[in-house]
């Protein structure tokens, strides 16, 4: 280590929320979301706003608060989540990765900010293969740390790998900075000389993911027993609950717990591990959620609409491009237009054929608009007359919740007005979950005036308009897509089995009795 110039550490990562259900991730993919090299990710990380993973940003500041280091950037790749990444652009990325650690030895640590729940057409564990690939060039002695979203399907290999895995803690996610940081104090530990013993545990549990909310319910008190665990027990540096991706379709889905301790303390870390997994397997049963049928919801929004009940947010949970659904079905959208619920809005449609032939027509124009002229899985064709309202490039800077402070593309987009109901939606081009509300605002719509807001999200959602809409006036609809929370829906074909809340009997420890699912 140069001690005038601080220590060299290495910053990289892969960012892919893989649903094995969803057409495969293309290089594309990367290209229209981030996908950034060398100084750039030292200039973009250090900007007031960029496109790159949030967490990478708060690394280099809690990097640079620290005192002198030296970054050395290597690839940061991010795509919105879809299917497994093609397998030969993984491979390009493994080998771009390896070649750039390789000239830049020696190094005296690496950051790994990947979001965990990667996988490819031909590796059903790409971030632990990183991880591994990381380990290899680096040798055994230099410090390694990893972040993952909490959404995360962690590998015993990838745990191998690293010296110390953190995972986010909130969900809807407002701490990728925060734990990003925590990353950078674990670090400078470990260069001080701290040596890390580390446990894991996976449970046989996938849960639903409208169940996994942070605010309150069984996934909330996991994780504050385990900040509880980290404030009371000084032995222990991290400990991570992370709830799983179940669309990956995995052996390694499942939540698992990972714990690193100071010390090089092994027991410390394997009794805290154990007493969290624990702790976790003995509620659940409380990690099933019903959602509410689409006529039900349908008739909650016309109500709204009519001044007889106060304004809902619909939550097209199962179309969720955050969880690689493809953000195109209609069959909210269709039953609310048909029912002539008004003053609502829907988005973020993605169809980049009906924004680009509404761009192609101009503010103004009347025509019929067709959803999903070219249909696919659960994107059925939907044709209405509409008026284009607004038209924009899709470019914006949020300011709640996961997007506050990034930087956003829909691709062009548009707001059209259906005939007869008045339904208005926002189409964008690219896939994108409308968690954030400037993708509404830039269209000219305020929020505060709405009946019923359809967002196609799964949960991030909640911390963009919670400002209009309390947990109480949301409502989750049991429609068909690819991000169901309804997990019979799906023929799981790598799942480890049996798992709750899909099998009738699943048994965790020689001494949890096994359960009768309802």
């Amino acid at each position: 280590m140069d001690q005038g110039r601080g220590p060299r550490i290495a910053v990289l990562g892969l960012h892919l929320e893989a649903n094995a259900f969803a057409p495969p991730t293309t290089l594309e993919d990367f290209a229209r979301q981030c996908l950034v090299r060398g100084d750039e990710i030292t200039r973009l990380a250090r900007a007031e706003a960029s496109h790159l993973p949030a967490e990478i940003g708060g690394f280099y500041g809690r990097m640079d608060a620290a005192g002198p280091w030296q970054p050395v950037p290597i690839l940061v790749a991010a795509a919105p989540p879809g299917g497994p990444i093609e397998q030969a652009v993984l491979l390009d990325f493994l080998d771009e990765t390896g070649r750039g650690l390789a000239a830049a030895l020696p190094l005296d640590g690496v950051y790994i900010a990947s979001h965990g729940a990667s996988s490819a057409t031909g590796d059903e564990d790409s971030d632990g293969t990183l991880a591994a690939l990381v380990r290899r060039i680096l040798g055994p002695a230099i410090p390694v740390v990893c972040s993952h979203d909490l959404h995360c399907n962690v590998s015993e290999r990838l745990v191998d790998a690293v010296d110390a895995l953190v995972v986010y803690r909130t969900n809807p996610h407002v701490d990728m900075a925060e734990r990003a940081a925590d990353c950078a104090d674990l670090l400078h530990d470990m260069l001080g000389g701290a040596r890390m013993a580390k446990a894991f545990r996976r449970l046989p549990l996938t849960p639903p993911s409208v169940t996994l909310l942070t605010a309150a319910g069984p996934y909330a008190e996991a994780i504050q027993a385990a900040e509880a665990l980290m404030r009371e027990d000084q032995r222990i540096a991290n400990a991570s609950v992370a709830a799983g991706f179940v669309f990956s379709d995995l052996p390694k889905c499942g939540m698992t717990v990972t714990v690193t301790a100071r010390d090089g303390d092994a027991a410390a870390a394997e009794a805290a591990a154990q007493a969290l997994a624990d702790r976790v397997w003995a509620e659940h049963l409380r990690y099933r959620r019903d959602l509410t049928p689409l006529d039900e919801a349908v008739r909650m929004a016309v109500a709204a609409g009519e001044g007889r009940a106060p304004p809902v947010l619909l939550a097209d949970v199962a179309d969720n491009p955050g969880g690689g659904g493809r953000g195109s079905t209609t069959f909210i959208l269709q039953a609310l237009h048909e029912a002539g619920a008004t003053g609502a809005v829907a988005g973020v449609l993605v169809d980049p054929a009906l924004a680009a032939e509404a761009h192609a027509l101009g503010e103004g124009a009347a025509f019929d608009a067709v959803f999903n002229r070219v249909e696919s899985g659960f994107s059925r064709r939907f044709t209405a007359p509409a008026r284009v309202l607004a038209l924009r490039d899709g470019q914006g800077l949020g300011r709640r919740g996961i997007m506050a402070g990034r930087r956003f593309d829909l691709g062009p987009s548009a707001l059209l007005e259906l005939g007869g109901s008045g339904l208005r939606v926002v189409v964008g081009s690219l896939r994108r979950q409308l968690a954030e509300p400037r993708m509404l605002e830039m269209h000219g719509i305020d929020i505060a005036t709405l009946r019923c807001l359809v967002v196609k999200s799964r949960g991030h959602f909640r911390a963009g308009f919670d400002e209009h809409f309390p947990d109480a006036r949301i409502i989750e609809v049991d429609v068909p897509g690819l991000t169901s929370p309804v997990l019979a829906n799906f023929a799981w074909r790598r799942l480890p089995r049996p798992v709750f809340p899909i099998d009738a009997e699943v048994r965790y420890g020689s001494t949890i009795p096994p359960t009768q699912a309802q």
